[in-house]
This record gives C-alpha cells, structure tokens and sequence, in this order.
C-alpha cells in the first residue's frame, strides 16, 4: 500500500513537472546540425556495466555542446565541458556512455543537487523532439488514442539515492509490480506524449488500465574520475568523494534491443536499423538544485543513430587479413603439388620410352 502511494505521488509530481518545465519565452527556434549522427557498431563481449569507461577506450563517440533545452543559445552554454556520447550493440543489448566534466557534486537523498541524465527515444513516426512528443493534448485529454503518434520512450536517472558503481534500473521487486520504476536508485523507465503527459512504463492517464506486464527494462551505473576505491562503495561512505574536485562524469547505460512492450512505451531497435535519440543533462551550478526545465540538451532536435550488423574491434581487421594470406598460401602450395604430381606422372607412365633393342645372344 505504501508503495502504491508512493508511485501515485511520484507520478503526480511528474505531471506537476510537466506543467511547470518547457514554458517557453518566445517561438521555438531551432539551428540543429544536420551532420550530427551517431553509430552503434557490434562489439561483442567488450563492456562491463559498472560505470566505469575504460572498456571504452577504443569506441568513438561524438562531442556535443551542451545547450539549455528551451534556449538553445550559445551563450548558455553548460561552462563545465562538451558531452561524449557513446553506443554500441553486442547483438542482444544496446550500450550507451556518456561523458561529461564537471566538479564533484553529491547530495544523498537530493537529487536536485547532483547529477541527473536522461535518454528520450522516439517511438512514434509523428513524436517530435520539441515537447517530448509533441501532442497538443492537454493533461486531461491526452491518451493512447488522441495522441497516437506522438509517443517517445525515456529513461531518467536521478543518483541522489544511487551508490557510484552499483547497478541500478529494473529489478525484480519493481518488475514484480508491472511498471518501469526503480525504488532503490531511481533509473526509470517512462514514455510521455508531450511535457504534460508522461508516466512510468505501465501507467497512464486517470481513467486507463495499467499494463501489468510492463517492467524497467534499462540498467545503468554512475561514476566520477576523482572516486578513488574501485573495489566498491556502500551507502554508509556518502558522499563518496571530496565535494567540489574536479574530474569527469560517467553514466553507462544497457537495454535489450527488443523488449516485451505492447503499448508503445518502449522504442525498439533493429540491427541495421536506424533510430532518433536525444541526451538530456541536470546539473546543480553554482551548488544551486537544478529544476525539471533546467536542462541541458545536446541538440535541438532528434540525432540519428544508426545500429550495425559490422564489427571494427580491435584486430579484427588483422586477423581476417591474416586469415586471408594462410589461405592464399595453402591454395598456392596445393596448386604447386599438383602440377608437380601430373609432371612426374607423365614422365612415369606416359613418356615414350626409346631404349634400344638388344639380342640376347649379343649380351
């Protein structure tokens, strides 16, 4: 029961967030870089879902600006450093990294005052990046029928209550009750029409019927360069690091290419497929909680990204071209055998013999 409460609170905070964020200052205006563009190559067996990036060494990834979402000015910039954004596939899951400076901030039980992320995907053919959907419905009209079209698939990360390193995101607790929430680390899984209308996998607008096979399909870890033990934190060490160092931010994330959703609240993948994404970023500056709207975004629209069938791991290309050589060579030498045997066979049994003739009586 406490739990039910608990989620009809954090959903009507949602909505009260939707309300509130994306309340623009003017007509939306939008100078996205049509040349941004991501690709998730296939690597199997390289990562290891712990937040830190070393297994990312040899992946690249794209450099973004990071930029208020609702005044993509350059001006305001996020000071701290761009954002890497990185992704791969091994055939079941997809990956992602992203990357981003910033001094050491942690507050447990704040999330306002740390770091948060978020991943929006489209699902829809008619869901636009701007206003997360964009369904004109309004929080009392909008449904699966009236805003058909617009759905986007989002995961959120708040690490207020998430120890760096552990694994947070679907767990069989909360996937027991059919939603995408995370009770323990707060790493969600949500779908939204527009700002207005956004819920947790498995939910929706008052009057519609849960989906009790709905469940968090994503899972993810969180790091900071200036962390010094790697053999693991507890809750009782918070706030895990000296406030106010310098270093970088990881956040690492994992989902199944395809998942069980019936609804259209999950996106879903395809190899050799493409899809739209965009990376959100909250960040208290100046030690001041960031708000819903306060974000950063790394465009202003969607960015493509492609998901291969190809693989570019690390001497793959020198193995096949050695592979390649080993047989040309086995080819040569077999061809060389056999015109060595048709000679010596000729020269055995078909070559005229002209020994002369000679009487016994002459021996």
């Amino acid at each position: 029961m406490l739990h039910t409460i608990s989620l009809l609170l954090f959903l009507a905070s949602v909505s009260i967030g939707g309300v509130d964020s994306h309340e623009e200052s003017g007509p939306w205006n939008c100078g996205s870089n049509s040349e941004i563009r991501l690709q998730a190559d296939f690597k199997p067996g390289l990562i290891t879902l712990d937040g830190h990036a070393d297994d990312w060494k040899d992946i690249d990834g794209f450099d973004f600006s990071l930029l208020p979402a609702l005044d993509p000015d350059a001006d305001k910039e996020y000071k701290g450093g761009k954002m890497t954004v990185k992704t791969l596939h091994d055939g079941r899951d997809m990956f992602f990294l992203l990357e981003v400076d910033g001094v050491y901030a942690y507050s447990k039980g704040n999330s306002n005052k740390c770091p948060s992320v978020a991943l929006m995907f489209q699902i829809g053919d008619g869901a636009s990046y701007h206003n997360m959907g964009g369904c004109e419905e309004h929080a009392n009209s909008c449904t699966n029928k009236t805003c058909k079209g617009h759905e986007v698939d989002i995961m959120h990360f708040s690490i207020g209550n998430a120890i760096p390193g552990r694994l947070y995101g679907g767990n069989p607790v909360d996937n027991r009750d059919g939603n995408g929430g995370d009770r323990f680390g707060h790493l969600v899984d949500l779908y939204a029409w527009n700002p207005h209308c956004r819920y947790l996998d498995g939910f929706g607008p008052s009057g519609s019927v849960n989906d009790s096979s709905a469940q968090n399909d994503w899972k993810g870890a969180w790091w900071h360069s200036s962390l010094s033990v790697h053999s693991g934190f507890i809750e009782d060490e918070s706030p895990y690091a000296e406030i106010g160092k310098k270093g970088t931010y990881f956040f690492e994330f994992s989902r199944p290419l395809r998942t069980m959703d019936r609804l259209q609240q999950d996106a879903q993948f395809t190899i050799d497929g493409s899809s739209k994404m965009s990376v959100a970023f909250w960040y208290p500056v100046d030690d001041q909680p960031w708000h819903g709207s306060g974000h950063y975004s790394v465009d202003c629209d969607w960015v493509p990204f492609e998901i291969t069938s190809g693989s570019s791991l690390p001497g793959r290309s020198a193995a096949t071209s050695s592979w390649r050589a080993a047989n040309a060579f086995s080819l040569f030498l077999s061809v060389a055998a056999l015109c060595a045997t048709v000679f010596l066979g000729y020269h055995v049994l078909l070559r005229p013999k002209n020994v002369p003739f000679t009487r016994m009586d002459e021996l």
